[in-house]
């Protein structure tokens, strides 16, 4: 069976405003190095996949500049959807693309913006599971060991292991839960059982095309109305028609939570969302004052702060638990442990209607 990767390149990532704009969010951002997180993504999963086997979902406004950042990556891998409707539409229409070109092919299912410190407890985890895809109709997910009662992540939580697969690793799914608050997050950590739901998934195109036929028939009848058009002049628009027609929803609820041929497989690999200029503080290296600093920048008895500067010198002086962003057009500043609110700041802008910043 081949193996391909499917990386999820939508989003616009507004709570890394203002580096991250409509036509550059924040997949596309080298945030964490020299590459950008799609690139890191790419990469990180190489030693499963080659290059020309991976596909990326994205939208018209962010085609060109992920061909520009893969110029060796063929064409026709880089789906493009007329607009966004969420996880299940995205993986559907990759799955249809691979069905046609490769039926019985294994599928990993990635988001371009995560960042992870281990590639090799990654590499370990995602070749468990796809052992595990080989060997039956399954659906599979990556659930990550918690490290604190985070209420920003869904969770999954582990029953027994899966008994027909001789890596005990491999656990059955109990049951999905929502983003929880404080005290619930905390009992879930306390027993022990429970998993953060990274988004990453492996399964046989044929296991989650079935899925979406059992637990999404009119999404899944609308996408198969468009497998004759996939490659001809009529394409794109029998794509905008039928995504003018379809729902958005997400993978884990249209069919995860309703199918009964889930499973679990545990990661321990340093994983981060980066989901937001916190979130970015949090793992960075920082320097003998606990600041996080990019470009030029002085701080003068300033301290836990995080500090992009583009172009522009950035001083601080006698200030703390500061994230300021500076950018050619627009400058941040708000207290670390608020970056969740930097939406806020885009949605005013969008009722303002000042296309120019966002």
């Amino acid at each position: 069976m081949s193996m391909y990767a499917v990386i999820m390149a939508g989003g616009r990532g507004t709570r890394f405003w203002p580096r991250s704009r409509e036509s550059k969010p924040k997949q596309l951002l080298n945030l964490t190095g020299e590459k950008t997180l799609i690139q890191e993504t790419v990469d990180r999963i190489s030693p499963l996949v080659p290059l020309k086997n991976v596909i990326i979902v994205t939208g018209a406004a962010h085609a060109e500049e992920i061909i520009a950042q893969f110029p060796a990556l063929p064409r026709e891998n880089v789906i493009i959807e007329p607009r966004g409707r969420n996880t299940a539409p995205c993986i559907g229409l990759a799955a249809l693309y691979l069905r046609k070109k490769d039926p019985d092919a294994i599928m990993v299912v990635l988001p371009a913006d995560h960042m992870i410190s281990n590639t090799a407890a990654f590499v370990d985890a995602l070749s468990t599971a796809i052992f595990t895809a080989r060997q039956g109709d399954y659906l599979i997910t990556v659930g990550i060991k918690p490290e604190a009662p985070e209420t920003g992540y869904g969770y999954i939580e582990g029953g027994g292991p899966f008994s027909s697969n001789a890596n005990s690793s491999v656990l059955n799914v109990v049951s999905f839960r929502e983003k929880p608050d404080l005290p619930t997050a905390c009992s879930f950590l306390e027993k022990g059982t429970f998993y953060w739901n990274s988004g990453m998934f492996v399964w046989k195109v044929s296991s989650i095309m079935k899925a979406l036929q059992r637990t999404l028939p009119g999404l899944y009848r609308e996408l198969s109305t468009l497998e004759g058009t996939l490659g001809t002049h009529d394409e794109n628009e029998a794509l905008t028609h039928v995504y003018n027609r379809i729902d958005a929803i997400s993978i884990d609820y249209g069919v995860m939570e309703k199918a009964s041929n889930v499973l679990l497989v545990p990661g321990d690999f340093g994983w981060n969302d980066l989901g937001s200029w916190d979130a970015l503080w949090n793992i960075s290296e920082k320097d003998v004052k606990n600041n996080v600093v990019r470009g030029p920048v002085i701080a003068v008895d300033s301290c836990d702060s995080l500090v992009f500067a583009k172009d522009k010198l950035v001083t601080l002086v006698g200030v703390d638990n500061l994230i300021v962003v500076e950018t050619d057009d627009a400058i941040l500043i708000l207290k670390r442990g608020r970056s969740q609110d930097v939406k806020h700041v885009v949605e005013i802008l969008e009722k303002q209607n000042q296309r120019g910043y966002l």
